[in-house]
């Protein structure tokens, strides 16, 4: 699994937090201050989404201070569902029910501990393939693709492919 992770600052949780996903294996791609650029919160959150819709990275990590911001900015771009989660239950869900895509963490409320078993949760949890789920899923692209149908159109020619439809699951 390859994640896009960013922030605009280089907080101490930032950092376990991706030495830890690393000693699991996972490859992770670092943007904004992250990847010690100057940076700003939407300009982190652009450059991780950016590689989250192009298919370039499977999932994307951004480090806030409340969350907020980042969340506000991943969720301009068409394909990112991405979700602050303050808790396990908050990341299960929003894989399970939402197809959540982006997990935004705030540096202010997320001590190490929690922060790890949060990211834990979220790698194990998959998108829920239950036909209703899978219907939420689908209407909610229907709803990205007609709001943003330029910005929409631009990411698919980028990739070749039809924009948020790729981490869809199928219905059992």
């Amino acid at each position: 699994m390859r994640i896009a992770a960013g922030s605009d600052s280089v907080p101490h949780l930032s950092q376990e937090i991706l030495r830890y996903l690393e000693e699991k294996g996972i490859e992770t791609v670092r943007c904004g201050a992250l990847a010690g650029k100057t940076s700003d919160y939407v300009d982190a959150a652009q450059e991780v989404t950016d590689l989250v819709a192009s298919g370039a990275c499977e999932q994307g990590l951004l480090f806030c201070n409340t969350g907020t911001g980042v969340s506000i900015v991943a969720n301009k771009v068409p394909g990112v569902r991405a979700a602050l989660c303050q808790d396990a239950y908050a990341a299960r869900i929003a894989r399970l029910a939402n197809n959540a895509n982006v997990l935004v963490l705030s540096i202010r409320l997320t001590g190490e501990p929690l922060a790890k078993e949060i990211v834990d949760t979220w790698l194990e949890t998959a998108p829920s393939t239950e036909p209703r789920r899978v219907r939420f899923h689908r209407k909610t692209e229907q709803i990205d693709r007609q709001y943003r149908k330029s910005e929409c159109d631009s990411v698919a020619s980028k990739r070749g492919g039809a924009c948020g439809q790729r981490d869809t699951p199928k219905e059992e």
